[in-house]
């Protein structure tokens, strides 16, 4: 028998908790062997999901046990992403990070090629890229369902007009704060999958409840290499939000409202060992074709655990990792441009 690979997660908020330890905990060949969290209300919660992992107050602890693990994910708020990775990367950790994997891309940069040097593995927590509408849009796209395509439009909207406080909402550029970074980080990298690189970069970054210091209702336009135009809005303060989706071809177009269902399953104690894991209701099935010729497309299941499934490919047998961290830079570099768009009033052209 193989050993499990025995990860050490760092952070127990959001994106502890929700996401990742309930994803690790499910994939074969993985072991939730520690949870790093000094929160009292955090360590009971993390001790009643995960009576067998340890309970560790600091990362430095990790460090200190280099034998008892073989993988670090950190899940820590965003100004300590980039920190951590390194310690682990110097420490010898394989490393997961959750998204954005850096402020900027030079400091992620700087990361990647560190990791590189050391011989380390390291990868970003891009879990939406295994959306189940995400990958029907991908599906429809290898088919040539819609012809050549001409515009991608992306929407994250969601109506919480009040401010809920905490490091998200928080104006100091180490924190990454505001919808670019959240929501942005999401829709950028889904865009560069599905087209590529982007030559032009257009934003508008708005602040538009009382008292926000962050971007809460933001649009960036790219212009491809590829020539397909991509529109990608993300708000707070949308009382109706558009489709999740419009992508229109040559020949058809794909329609698609409501997020994807997987972190409302994880928010509810559900995990993807669950047979019906990721499948949405037809009623909220896409549309696909033209003028009044349509007809519904079923939504792709939901796959979040491969994106660990290929970490335990990357680990045990060489593979590449799930989420290439030289790709989540060049993300990062558009969302770079889309800054200094949105500040200096221009399109900016990328190198």
């Amino acid at each position: 028998m193989t050993a499990p690979i025995r990860v050490a997660l760092l952070g127990y908020g959001l994106a502890g908790a929700v996401f990742h330890a309930p994803l690790i905990a499910t994939v074969d060949g993985l072991e939730l062997a520690a949870i790093v969290t000094r929160d009292d209300e955090r360590r009971s919660r993390a001790r009643r999901d995960h009576p067998a992992a340890d309970l560790l107050e600091s990362a430095e602890e990790v460090w200190t046990r280099a034998d008892g693990f073989d993988l670090v994910v950190v899940a820590a708020p965003n100004r300590f992403h980039v920190p951590l990775a390194r310690a682990a990367v110097v420490a010898g950790f394989a490393v997961v990070v959750d998204k954005p994997l850096a402020a900027s891309a030079d400091e992620a940069r700087r990361l990647v090629r560190e990791a590189g040097e050391r011989g380390v593995m390291l990868t970003v927590f891009q879990n939406r890229r295994w959306d189940g509408d995400f990958l029907t849009v991908r599906g429809l796209l290898e088919e040539g369902e819609l012809g050549e395509v001409e515009r991608f439009e992306s929407r994250f909207e969601r109506w919480r007009p009040e401010l809920s406080g905490g490091w998200r909402e928080s104006a100091e550029p180490v924190d990454a704060g505001g919808l670019l970074y959240d929501l942005g980080s999401h829709l950028l990298d889904q865009a560069l999958c599905l087209f590529g690189p982007a030559a032009l970069v257009y934003a508008e970054l708005d602040r538009r409840r009382p008292g926000t210091q962050t971007d809460d209702d933001t649009f960036v336009a790219l212009t491809h290499e590829s020539g397909v135009r991509s529109h990608l809005w993300m708000s707070a303060v949308a009382a109706q939000p558009g489709p999740r989706f419009r992508v229109t071809g040559r020949s058809a177009a794909y329609v698609k409202y409501g997020l994807d269902v997987q972190e409302e399953l994880l928010r509810a104690g559900r995990r993807p060992d669950d047979r019906l894991w990721g499948r949405e209701p037809a009623a909220s099935w896409g549309l696909l074709g033209a003028g009044e010729q349509v007809r519904p497309v079923p939504t792709v299941p939901g796959a979040y655990q491969r994106f660990y499934e290929g970490v335990v490919l990357a680990l045990r047998e060489s593979a590449p990792p799930p989420v290439d961290p030289d790709a989540v830079v060049r993300g990062l570099e558009v969302l770079d441009a889309a800054k200094i768009s949105a500040r200096e009033q221009r399109v900016v052209l990328l190198p």
